[in-house]
């Protein structure tokens, strides 16, 4: 393989890990617990847009079930958004585990 399409290949390569960053970036998904009375809203590049509480799950004498609740609607939008990520930049790698890519 000569260095022109070497250098070729991976221009291309760079462009569609941007274009893949991007979509992850724009792509929404939502942790839930307790019934969607905590809900995260998150994008697949791990940015929290949005929490959400409900009144029901808002009890002044019983904070900690609340701390833990935000907790568990938070990792499992974080899991649902590793698993996003995972899926659009395996497909770019092939499978390959490259560090700082998922």
């Amino acid at each position: 393989m000569n260095q022109a399409r070497l250098m070729q290949q991976m221009r291309k390569m760079q462009q569609e890990m941007s274009k893949a960053q991007e979509e992850l970036s724009n792509t929404v998904v939502i942790g839930a617990a307790a019934g969607n009375a905590v809900t995260v809203e998150m994008t697949a590049d791990y940015h929290v847009k949005r929490v959400t509480v409900s009144k029901d799950a808002i009890d002044p004498q019983d904070v900690e079930t609340l701390e833990d609740l935000i907790v568990v609607a938070l990792n499992d939008a974080l899991q649902k958004a590793r698993a996003a990520s995972e899926a659009r930049m395996g497909a770019l790698t092939g499978g390959l585990n490259i560090p700082g890519l998922t």
